[in-house]
């Protein structure tokens, strides 16, 4: 079983590169199926969400091929089926876009219930609600999801949570949809402006996508295109906040500022330096970190996917903090890990209550999930001593290379199969 080694105590120096957001990749992978003709995908992010479920559409048909390590050619032009229910699309949330995509162009789907990481209930009542308001019979039976309509027709659709899922979800069977459909309420995320950007690109007619109305004038074919996906807001904030914790110098490169406004804000309320430029964010850590309050919200808000990032960063701060968690009820896991390390916090319902240590120390730990995985790395990396790391796939889920990426700022991470690899790590990084 593979397992990170890590020997904490070096400063993270230096530039790394961001690549593709995997929250829109994996929509927009899903929307290329709604259409007959080629459609070129660029900045494709390598990770193992993206590569299960291009093996779910390979499976129902879909003609896939890679032109580089970054690069999908995909045609859709003759699928052979419309149920999807391979095991591995069990594992990952994104199974249902599948569900919009193949509910828009063939007004019938059939998808294994999602999955993805133990953070908390990913309801999926409010994409029922949109199918349903756009005409289709939805109904789960036997772990898939199934909707069904004879026709979709523009409806008025009010979301009674902000759902990234949903939006997207909804946004893609109405694309196709005869009429015009209004989703109130609807996520501002990059990556819903991301796959409106890619569906208008095929010929779709979506206007508002990054407000919270999103207008969508159904068209009756959608063409191919060529695509170049956004930058990970997610990768680069875990980075920036790597430099923070382990008191580094950082440069984030292919980013866009603007998606990460509410992490430079924080970072600079803890007492980071950030300076921004057109496509990189440089973070300095040379004070020691000051405490604060951050409640996770849905976008342009502090995002949920930085919560554990920005806990290990408070949990070596000066004085108390208090983070809140309001997008899912069971994201705080990995408290009990970051708590062998040394960290002082208390957990009551959806709130931590932070008081600061000068240090974590190595230990024994495991990745409860794919955030949570990475923010235990950064602790780990800031650690006096030695850290263990299981449970790594969670991790190589959405993080491309993030070892080397590490490697490459100077810390000394390595990926070890045994115990006796483990010690060799050891005697060579003393």
């Amino acid at each position: 079983m593979e397992q990170y080694a890590i020997k904490g105590g070096n400063p993270l120096v230096g530039d790394v590169e961001i690549g593709g957001a995997k929250n829109a990749a994996l929509p927009i992978l899903a929307a290329s199926a709604m259409t007959d003709e080629t459609v070129y995908i660029e900045n494709m992010p390598d990770v193992r969400d993206t590569k299960v479920l291009l093996d779910a559409m390979q499976s129902i048909g879909v003609m896939i091929k890679s032109t580089g390590r970054h690069s999908v050619i995909l045609n859709a032009g003759n699928i052979n089926s419309l149920t999807v229910d391979s095991e591995g699309i069990k594992k990952i949330r994104a199974s249902y876009y599948l569900l919009g995509a193949l509910l828009g162009k063939y007004k019938h789907a059939e998808v294994a219930l999602p999955g993805g990481c133990d953070i908390g209930c990913r309801a999926i009542d409010q994409h029922i609600k949109g199918f349903r308001a756009l005409g289709a019979d939805v109904s789960i039976r036997h772990g898939l999801i199934r909707a069904t309509a004879e026709r979709l027709t523009g409806s008025h659709i009010y979301m009674d949570v902000v759902s990234v899922g949903a939006t997207i979800n909804v946004m893609m069977a109405a694309a196709m949809a005869e009429g015009m459909t209004i989703i109130e309420n609807a996520a501002k995320e990059p990556h819903v402006v991301d796959l409106a950007n890619f569906l208008n690109s095929m010929g779709a007619n979506i206007k508002g996508a990054g407000t919270d109305v999103i207008r969508i004038k159904g068209v009756s074919r959608l063409h191919g295109t060529e695509y170049t996906i956004i930058p990970d807001q997610i990768e680069a904030g875990t980075f920036m906040f790597a430099a923070a914790v382990t008191k580094g110098d950082v440069t984030v490169k292919n980013v866009i500022p603007k998606h990460l406004e509410s992490i430079t804000a924080k970072l600079r309320e803890i007492g980071c330096e950030v300076e921004e430029a057109d496509d990189c964010i440089r973070v300095v850590a040379s004070k020691p970190l000051r405490h604060t309050q951050v409640k996770t919200l849905p976008y342009p808000g502090f995002p949920t996917d930085m919560q554990p990032q920005i806990t290990v960063a408070l949990a070596m701060s000066r004085g108390t903090s208090i983070v809140t968690e309001s997008i899912f009820e069971n994201r705080f896991k990995y408290v009990d890990e970051l708590t062998r390390m040394g960290a002082n916090i208390k957990v009551e319902g959806n709130t931590a209550i932070i008081d600061g240590v000068e240090k974590y120390t190595g230990a024994s730990i495991s990745a409860p999930d794919l955030r949570a995985g990475a923010a235990l790395v950064i602790a780990a990396l800031a650690a006096e001593g030695d850290t263990i790391m299981d449970a790594i796939k969670y991790i190589e889920r959405g993080y491309e290379d993030f070892h080397v990426k590490l490697q490459g700022l100077g810390a000394q991470i390595e990926v070890v199969q045994t115990e006796k690899d483990f010690q060799k790590f050891k005697l060579k990084t003393g």
